[in-house]
């Protein structure tokens, strides 16, 4: 039996991540990376071969995470459609030990983009920095930290279909209701624009960006999701509890937590020059 594509199966498709409960990022990735395979079959027919030469594409053309991502998404799509003997395997990935010093943020880096805000009179970016690097929490989970939440002191996040308490320290907390104080932002979410409506992730993403020039920061490490990296590695640093940094972070698995904690190797690179090892 031939497998061609229904055009209404994209469609049916969305209504069923949704109806998982993905998350609408999730979601926006998976329909992204789906239309990404359906334009290299076209409209020919879906094969094991075909299938295996996409793969090999992706193989050549992007990093290997990147292209285990795409192959997720066709994979899920393939299986909704029935499909499930056309799913191929991922590409076997050794897990890094250390992570490029282009990529990790420091604390130091990190107050200079807060210090970048302040120069612009930013103050909202200022927080949102703040509270993500605070918190732990995904830069779609800001809608969760509300008036409601500074009260109580924590925030109750739903991701993935799961629930789990944010702890707002008290630090935090005390800068955010006095914000929310001067702007009469009397209930709902904090971090919202002119119109009432939650600032969105490309926004945060732009302005952040816009800090790195002044703040002397590579604009490959600013983004908010690296924000949520720095408080994991410091977290780490204190508690050395993977389990538990799961658990705050959101993770189902501590093997994702691994790659949060993953750094540069250079405090391991002095520990071992102080083993004086060498005679």
């Amino acid at each position: 039996m031939k497998r061609i594509l229904d055009p209404k199966q994209m469609q049916k498709f969305e209504f069923h991540l949704r109806d998982e409960e993905r998350s609408a990022a999730t979601i926006e990735k998976y329909m992204r990376d789906v239309r990404f395979f359906l334009s290299y079959i076209r409209e020919n027919e879906i094969t094991k071969q075909t299938v295996l030469d996409y793969k090999s594409k992706l193989g050549e053309s992007y990093a290997v995470s990147s292209a285990n991502s795409m192959i997720a998404a066709m994979n899920c799509f393939l299986r909704f459609c029935g499909w499930h003997d056309l799913c191929v395997k991922q590409f076997k990935m050794q897990r890094e030990v250390y992570c490029s010093e282009e990529k990790e943020l420091t604390r130091a880096e990190y107050v200079r983009l807060l210090g970048a805000a302040n120069t612009k009179h930013n103050e909202r970016l200022n927080l949102i920095i703040q509270t993500i690097c605070g918190t732990g929490i995904r830069v779609s989970e800001l809608q969760y930290i509300t008036v409601e939440a500074l009260h109580s002191g924590e925030a109750i996040v739903n991701c993935k279909g799961k629930n789990r308490r944010v702890f707002i320290v008290p630090e935090l907390k005390k800068k955010l209701l006095r914000y929310v104080k001067e702007r009469g932002i009397g209930t709902g979410t904090v971090f919202v624009t002119r119109n009432g409506k939650a600032v969105s992730r490309n926004s945060i993403w732009k302005d952040m960006k816009a800090l790195c020039e002044q703040a002397n920061v590579s604009p490959s490490k600013v983004f908010p999701h690296n924000l949520r990296h720095l408080f994991a590695r410091t977290f780490y640093g204190i508690e050395k509890d993977i389990a538990k940094l799961a658990d705050i972070l959101g993770h189902a698995s501590i093997n994702t937590t691994r790659i949060y904690i993953v750094t540069t190797g250079a405090e391991h690179k002095r520990k071992m020059e102080h083993m004086r090892l060498i005679i």
